[in-house]
């Protein structure tokens, strides 16, 4: 047996055996020196430069993986130099480095949902599984899945071959089918009221819940669920789906105290007094003027209003002549509630051009089926009538020069008509409600200021999520995302932990077009039965079905899979995050991403691989294998089987060693459980 030597580990003595690294002696004192190339079943190599130290009486930094100790050697693993050129060796890896940490669809979702791993496991049928991953971002899928505008969608990179992928009715297919039962932590002790029950109120208290603090959300309408009930039309969202999921966040205990609505520092106060944190989660149910005249008088209501009304009552008089200002959603909601109300003529007025409306496309076109009449490029210049109004002078615009949206400013011109209308509803913009909560602070537009990373407010214990925040209203997804986030800082707050947070460094491919993507056969986008406009224009019924199994299985199977399923254990990747700034640009040569399928069972992605040579290391030295090797000179030197041929052919005995250590996910295995990878 090897002599027991003593070694200085950062000042701390640290007894060992002769021979070993230095590598080595830093593990055994619990202290982790970065390294990728490095694995315990092949003699050290040192080729990324990752794990340089200094040694005292060296003036060069040394390897760790590949220095051995000798008695009374000073290691010091963390300084300015040392970091210095672990930085330089992490740039120069990630320099040719070239993937998808993360897939597309993920980044654009404003939660962050694990959209790639849901969607795989969809297409494995495995239900439960999915629906799982979806819970761990999103408590409410069933009712996100048939309203978002699903943004993950527009970032789908599938669009380059056909169409994107169907990931929202994917998502309302698997909480259709999936059944999750989510676990929570032992109770703390800790309580949170919540102010509002809409969406983002609702997450934070689920997730705060499954943290194991005491929750209870003040909800001032009859019933939970903020504008995914009272601003979604039932024909898009039943209630029946809405109720069943909030019925599961309240099997876990968060308590719900409807028509209790709260207002004025003096509640707050009371509550603060009463609670450990307190989350203002208010909405914005205030619709907007346009500032034009006669929008006061009866028979004129915003959009919001108006769906309010609607949602409560299953009423509103609107006449046979409906006039809907506006060109987002709420526009789009606005003029089909009216459709199906009775009213005979419906007509949406725009002051832009129909192809910039913000409202979905789908939304429009369906709406068109259905009747309605868009009047694009005018604007209401004023609203009359006497005792009640009658009529909408209109007054036509042309495209000008973009504004700050990059949209070309409407410009009104000096030629006008008039609109005979029985009701007009405006859908121009929503905001903050007057809550009375003057102690917090306040953006120029009156939402409420929060930190963008922990929501809190300046009142300490006090934090704010949703459209009443900054920059207001927005989608349901983002007050979801808000919920969640939130929720997590309240966690660290009630913990007296901090939550210290950067966003993470994330190696993206440069996808422009179909040249860019792999070659895949045609195969188009399945799509929901959906019933015919003469039907669906006369009930407030959903008309939309769920994907049936068979078309979930054709359509989950068109997803390209874009995320590295090795991301969570990608050595570069978290040595990236621990000492690059995630601003940093890498420019340079980089090789193409080729991807190849060298077995049965395992892809090779050369646009991910650093050249550390592990694989080949490991093939020859522990394996005694000759199955994989360099080829090439220089800059071009890759990793190939030999004589470029399926490794079957080679003496490879398929002990997927190579993908185990592969410290980038370069090499993946094929038939991995998607589940635990992604």
């Amino acid at each position: 047996m090897s002599e027991k030597i003593l070694v200085f580990i950062d000042g701390v003595p640290e007894p060992c055996f002769a021979g070993e690294t230095v590598l080595q002696a830093a593990r055994h004192a619990g202290i982790n020196i970065p390294t990728l190339c490095h694995s315990p079943l092949v003699k050290p190599f040192g080729a990324c430069g990752v794990c340089l130290t200094e040694v005292n009486g060296n003036s060069r930094l040394v390897r760790a993986c590949a220095t051995q100790v000798n008695d009374g050697m000073e290691v010091v693993t963390r300084s300015p130099r040392i970091d210095s050129a672990r930085r330089a060796a992490l740039e120069l890896l990630l320099g040719d480095h070239t993937g998808d940490c993360v897939a597309p669809c993920t980044l654009n979702c404003p939660a962050q949902t694990r959209c790639q791993a849901y969607v795989k496991l969809l297409a494995q049928g495995e239900y439960d599984h999915a629906i799982a991953v979806i819970m761990e971002k999103i408590p409410l899928p069933a009712s996100i899945g048939r309203v978002c505008p699903h943004p993950c969608e527009t970032a789908c990179r599938r669009q380059f071959a056909e169409e994107p992928v169907s990931i929202a009715a994917l998502k309302a297919f698997a909480a259709g089918h999936g059944t999750y039962k989510p676990e929570f932590a032992p109770a703390t002790g800790k309580r949170v009221a919540i102010i509002g029950g809409g969406p983002g109120g609702l997450t934070a208290a689920y997730f705060l819940r499954l943290a194991g603090h005491g929750i209870c959300i003040y909800e001032a309408m009859p019933k939970p669920g903020g504008m995914l009930r009272y601003g979604i039309p039932e024909y898009r969202l039943p209630k029946a789906v809405l109720d069943k999921e909030i019925e599961l966040i309240e099997s876990l205990g968060v308590e719900i105290r409807c028509n209790e609505k709260l207002a004025g520092d003096d509640e707050l106060s009371r509550l603060l007094r009463n609670f450990d944190a307190v989350v203002v989660a208010t909405g914005a149910w205030r619709g907007m003027k346009t500032g034009v005249s006669g929008e006061d008088l009866p028979g004129v209501t915003d959009g919001i209003a108006f769906l309010r009304e609607v949602a409560l009552t299953g009423e509103y008089n609107v006449g046979e002549r409906v006039a809907v200002v506006g060109g987002g959603n709420t526009a789009m909601d606005a003029c089909r509630t009216a459709v199906r109300l009775g009213a005979k003529e419906v007509t949406v007025i725009y002051r832009r051009a129909i192809e910039e409306m913000p409202a979905q496309k789908l939304e429009i076109e369906e709406a068109e089926e259905e009747g309605v009449i868009f009047k694009t490029l005018c604007n209401p210049s004023e609203i009359f009538g006497n005792t009640k109004v009658t009529g909408v002078r209109l007054q036509k615009q042309e495209p000008g020069p973009p504004d700050e949206s990059g949209r070309r400013a409407p410009v009104p011109v000096d030629e006008f008509e008039e609109l005979a209308v029985d009701t007009v509803i405006l859908a121009v913009g929503q905001r903050l409600e007057d809550s009375g909560f003057t102690s917090l602070g306040k953006t120029q537009r009156g939402n409420f200021a929060v930190d963008e990373l922990t929501f809190s407010t300046n009142q300490p214990g006090v934090f704010a999520i949703g459209d009443a925040v900054n920059k207001g209203a927005d989608i349901a997804v983002n007050a979801i995302a808000h919920g969640e986030k939130a929720a997590r800082a309240i966690d660290a707050y009630l913990k007296g932990v901090n939550l210290p947070y950067k966003p993470p460094v994330l190696s993206r491919r440069g996808i422009k077009g179909r040249a860019d993507i792999p070659e895949v056969g045609s195969f188009p986008r399945e799509i929901p039965r959906v019933q015919s406009a003469k039907t669906r224009k006369n009930s407030f019924s959903e008309y939309v079905s769920l994907l049936t199994p068979e078309q979930v299985k054709n359509e989950s199977a068109r997803c390209l899979e874009c995320g590295c399923s090795a991301y969570e254990k990608c050595k570069l990747i978290a040595n990236a995050n621990e000492y690059l700034s995630p601003e940093i640009i890498i420019t340079g040569k980089h090789h193409t991403s080729e991807i190849k399928q060298i077995s049965n069972h395992i892809r090779f992605d050369r646009g991910k691989c650093v050249l550390c040579g592990l694989c080949v290391r490991i093939c020859a030295e522990h394996e005694g294998k000759i199955a994989l090797g360099f080829v090439g000179r220089g800059f071009d030197t890759a990793i190939s089987p030999a004589f470029g041929l399926p490794l079957e052919q080679s003496d490879c005995n398929n002990c997927q060693k190579c993908v185990e250590n592969c410290p980038t996910g370069a090499m993946t295995c094929l038939d991995c459980t998607v589940f635990e990878t992604l």
